[in-house]
């Protein structure tokens, strides 16, 4: 490895370091009262995942290519959860400073992604239609079916519904239920995951919702299907000191979750874990295996965000962000695989 390599591997490592033990004292960007922002994206294609080697196949997963992400825009980053809208790229998303973002991942001729478009940024609306704090306006994760979108927040533990208007977010419609005890969600280890499950699922299109780091006394994580003939409280096994940060329905209806882990010595770690269907069921514990796992040596961040998209060829897409924390010594990236079912 060489020494412009290592050199950056230790400040990314330094700067999870201080993510860890002190994010309080690097400096947070909030949402401000102001218009939508269109915000140029400057990108750096990833060609390999991992670094120094050629490979595409990481377990069930091929490496189709990534972005690094840069702006100039003082609001861009802390990117938590996003959701594509339309098979040509289009997606919105949320920012754990309370900010909605939109843009477009573009290909090239070879189907590797390219770049970054038609990016955009505007403040999340509180109910009365004013913009908040970090207590009250920590989005970190969204879903959308339609017009509706739900969007997940820590902290004030909430999930809220907004008809979507990507030129004009407006305030909440109304907040959901989400049945866990609020008593039982930690404060700044929440709601990380919402998500749609397929209509043709047997959780018959349900919203479901995975927490963090909220664990039960046999230390499993709560979640719940909020809707829908399976609507109940359940649990997601974890293992390992890996906490989960987002996820997303695959068309056979299991549920695909991000996670991360943080050591003082390694680093930073992110896998990939299939959730199997059968396993989601009121007063249950959902498991399934993990799919593949990446640490330092690979070109990966603070992975926070996750979705599942279908190709125009029909293939299965899994697609990354990570989350900055408008840190200098951290990254925005976008990482792009396709999903190979044998």
């Amino acid at each position: 490895m060489g020494a412009d390599l290592a050199r950056a591997r230790v400040l990314v490592r330094l700067g999870l370091i201080l993510l860890t033990v002190g994010l309080a004292f690097l400096p947070q960007a909030t949402a401000r009262d102001a218009p939508l922002q269109n915000l140029s994206i400057d990108t750096r294609p990833i060609a390999n995942f991992r670094i120094g080697s050629s490979e595409k196949r990481f377990g069930p997963l091929e490496f189709i290519g990534g972005l690094e992400m840069v702006s100039r825009g003082r609001d861009f980053g802390a990117l938590s959860s996003f959701r594509f809208l339309t098979s040509d790229g289009q997606f919105i998303g949320v920012a754990d400073t309370g900010f909605w973002f939109f843009g477009r991942i573009s290909h090239d001729e070879d189907g590797r992604p390219s770049g970054v478009a038609d990016f955009k940024m505007s403040p999340i609306l509180d109910g009365v239609g004013n913009t908040g704090e970090k207590w009250t306006t920590d989005a970190e994760a969204i879903a959308v079916r339609g017009d509706l979108v739900a969007v997940g927040f820590e902290r004030r533990h909430r999930i809220a519904e907004f008809r979507l208007e990507p030129n004009q977010m407006g305030a909440p419609t109304g907040n959901r239920d989400f049945l866990v005890p609020a008593r039982e969600l930690r404060t700044n280890r929440g709601f990380e995951t919402i998500a749609f499950a397929p209509e043709d699922s047997p959780l018959a299109g349900a919203l479901v919702a995975v927490a963090e780091r909220s664990i039960d006394e046999k230390g499993d994580v709560f979640a719940a299907v909020l809707d829908g003939p399976l609507k109940g409280i359940f649990t997601v096994a974890r293992r390992d000191e890996f906490d989960i940060t987002d996820g997303a329905f695959l068309p056979d209806g299991d549920l695909l979750l991000l996670e991360r882990s943080f050591s003082m010595s390694s680093g930073v770690a992110m896998r990939l874990r299939r959730i199997t269907a059968e396993t989601i069921r009121p007063d249950g514990v959902a498991d399934g295996p993990v799919l593949f796992a990446a640490d330092m040596s690979y070109q990966i961040d603070n992975m926070e965000a996750l979705d599942v998209w279908q190709r125009p060829d029909g293939a299965t897409m899994v697609s990354l962000m990570s989350d900055d924390n408008h840190s200098i010594l951290q990254r925005n990236l976008y990482l792009e695989f396709r999903l190979v079912e044998e």
